[in-house]
């Protein structure tokens, strides 16, 4: 991984901060329920970055977006509308400023004193931010002395206030951001072996770049979730009337070979929890052996014979990635094999035999279930750029701070 500049580098750079203007993309794309956010996760993980900032004195602007506005404004995707979130997790007053650019954000920050925080508007409301257009990149950066990108889970995509501004002051990942690319390069950049991974999740397709990738990176790939039962057509299982893609068998068995030509091993479940309608605690609830699946049951959960199994696994492993849950888990009892192996994860990670990484939409969920969100070493909020990253894509947020 290359090397980014952090705030450890301010002080050589550009020496005492205090007075200068720091602006700073993060990401506070709260979820929200009659006009008050709900989760404050995105919050508090920007909090640290933007306190030491205004703690050394800078005039600290944020930076971001929410919703999807798609280059217009919209009274209901203001930035406005977080702004007692912002104050209530800093414990701190920030003044909403209703631009990005201009004349209206000059006039703010004569009134703000160093180390006062200002929230500027939706950056989003500008079609200048998607289109990454340098003029408006330009327009923004005027007011800044110096850019710090704190939002990974933005950082797979190239727009203004995530790439363009990093070309064109002094630019610094902050405290969130370094933490996660230091967790990822644990975790596949230069991780320690054995590597398991574990991918779940409903489709194939949304994961065939992920797992192409992975195959030639791990010792131990997991496939859990709908994709498993791709999978295990492909190697000839009659799985009944379970989720499965039907026309990506010859993906799968390409991903099968592919694993057996890198050695890695291929984990599938050889007992699998079935039914014949997905509810809560369906009638005719039962274990068996992936071959004895009757035609009109689903397989809804990786089974406790093949959960043991693959505990034993990560008991030999010394790194794991994970992304995805391995059964149906938001509907009882199906969550059983998530829970456990999640559980097993943590418990390694406490005794310090394994690095735990996990991340993406369903996961973090999942891992919340499980209780382990805590004891995981690293558990990433970004849905798309930790997925991109487990493709083995350059995110480009990430590759501007390098330069």
């Amino acid at each position: 991984m290359s090397h980014f500049r952090t705030l450890d580098d301010l002080e050589n750079d550009l020496g005492d901060v205090s007075g200068k203007v720091a602006l700073v993309r993060v990401d506070l794309n709260l979820p929200m329920a009659d006009g008050a956010a709900t989760d404050l996760t995105r919050a508090r993980a920007v909090a640290p970055t933007i306190l030491e900032l205004a703690d050394a004195g800078a005039k600290v602007l944020l930076l971001a977006h929410f919703g999807r506005p798609k280059g217009e404004r919209h009274s209901t995707l203001s930035t406005s509308l977080v702004q007692p979130s912002i104050e209530g997790v800093l414990g701190r007053e920030v003044m909403y400023i209703s631009e990005v650019s201009g004349t209206v954000v000059e006039q703010s920050l004569a009134i703000l004193r160093p180390g006062n925080i200002g929230l500027l508007e939706n950056t989003r409301f500008w079609p200048g931010e998607e289109a990454n257009n340098p003029d408006f990149a330009r327009a923004i950066a005027a007011n800044g002395d110096f850019y710090v990108n704190d939002a990974f889970s933005a950082a797979h995509r190239a727009h203004a206030s995530t790439e363009g501004l990093a070309h064109l002051l002094p630019a610094y990942a902050g405290r969130a951001m370094e933490a996660e690319l230091q967790a990822l390069n644990r975790a596949l950049g230069n991780p320690e072996k054995p590597v398991a991974a574990v991918v779940g999740g409903a489709k194939v397709s949304s994961k065939l770049a992920v797992l192409k990738h992975l195959v030639a990176r791990v010792d131990h790939l997991i496939i859990g979730g709908g994709m498993a039962n791709t999978f295990l057509a492909a190697r000839g299982v009659d799985v009944g009337k379970s989720l499965c893609e039907h026309d990506l068998t010859p993906q799968a068995e390409g991903i099968m070979d592919a694993a057996d030509r890198a050695g890695c091993t291929v984990h599938l479940p050889y007992d699998v929890v079935v039914a014949r309608e997905f509810a809560a605690n369906p009638p005719g609830l039962r274990t068996c052996n992936v071959h004895e699946v009757a035609p009109d049951e689903m397989i809804l959960d990786v089974g406790p014979q093949a959960t043991e199994a693959l505990a034993d696994v990560l008991k030999t492993c010394r790194t794991l990635v994970w992304n995805g849950p391995l059964g149906a888990f938001e509907t009882p009892p199906f969550e059983a094999a998530t829970v456990a192996l999640a559980q097993t994860a943590a418990a390694l990670t406490s005794e310090g035999s394994l690095v735990t990484v996990a991340g993406g939409g369903d996961t973090l969920a999942a891992l919340a279930q499980a209780g382990v969100v805590d004891r995981f070493s690293y558990v990433s909020t970004a849905g798309g750029a930790f997925l991109e990253w487990m493709e083995g894509r350059e995110l480009p947020g990430v590759a501007a701070l390098a330069r």
